[in-house]
């Protein structure tokens, strides 16, 4: 099934939104269940280890910092859009960097900021959208992990993302594939065989493949400098790094130096 291109120059940023009232609500309802790791939210608490780590990683790399460092993100800015409960917030606060955490549903920012208060982290958490946001405000790191493939606009999207990045700063991006290995795999085995996501989580048609999120970025004046699949081993029980980009696949894009 192909996918209807919206590229940035087809829509203004002061314009449009990339908001799905359903998709707000779908989430809105688990708003309880984010932080309960055998909860509904179980398979994200899962992969959560490994997306943190090579978004640690990729960001010491890109910025020379130790990744040994308990502090390695130190005064790095970096925004979470759909955010959610603060998965990984959470973490990367820990690490030193000045997070702000975004996300359209109330709901999940009430459920953020519970959760920092019991840890007594300070996490500047927004009940927004991306496209609300003032550009003027950037950042060293961008995430949007699990995001455009719940988006209505990927263009508009990205075109707000872009925007926020420093001259030189990084994004890193997880989504899926669109082929009929994805819709077999995240839609028919995760949702209605073995049950790890609520069904209707996901719509196959608004995955996103490769090709059509480089174009994005490439639009955007952001180059993709690593790009990994995310595999999941049922003997060990973990997911892991891959160069199989069928399904689940991660990025990390850069923007040019001002």
């Amino acid at each position: 099934m192909a996918m209807q291109q919206n590229t940035p120059n087809n829509a203004s940023p002061a314009s449009g939104s990339t908001v799905d009232p359903a998709e707000i609500a779908k989430f809105s309802r688990l708003s309880d269940e984010w932080w309960d790791p055998k909860g509904k939210m179980a398979p994200l608490h899962k992969i959560n280890p490994l997306r943190l780590t090579y978004i640690r990683d990729a960001a010491c790399r890109k910025f020379e910092r130790n990744v040994k460092s308990l502090n390695c993100l130190s005064g790095l800015r970096i925004l979470d859009i759909g955010c959610g409960a603060g998965l990984l917030c959470e973490p990367f606060t820990r690490l030193g960097a000045q997070v702000i955490g975004v996300d359209p549903s109330a709901t999940n920012i009430a459920a953020a900021k519970l959760h920092a208060d019991k840890g007594h982290l300070s996490i500047d958490y927004r009940c927004t959208t991306v496209e609300q946001m003032d550009v003027r405000e950037r950042f060293d790191i961008v995430l949007a992990m699990e995001v455009v493939e719940h988006v209505s606009d990927v263009g508009l999207f990205l075109n707000r993302c872009a925007a926020m990045l420093k001259p030189g700063g990084m994004m890193v991006l997880s989504t899926l594939n669109r082929n009929w290995k994805s819709f077999a795999l995240a839609i028919v085995g995760a949702e209605y065989v073995l049950r790890w996501l609520p069904r209707g989580t996901h719509q196959w048609d608004k995955f996103v493949t490769p090709d059509e999120l480089a174009h994005y970025l490439e639009h955007n004046k952001l180059a993709i400098t690593e790009q990994t699949g995310v595999v999941y081993s049922p003997f060990a029980d973990r997911w892991g790094l891959s160069s199989d980009m069928d399904v689940n696949y991660m990025v990390v894009a850069e923007g040019a130096q001002g």
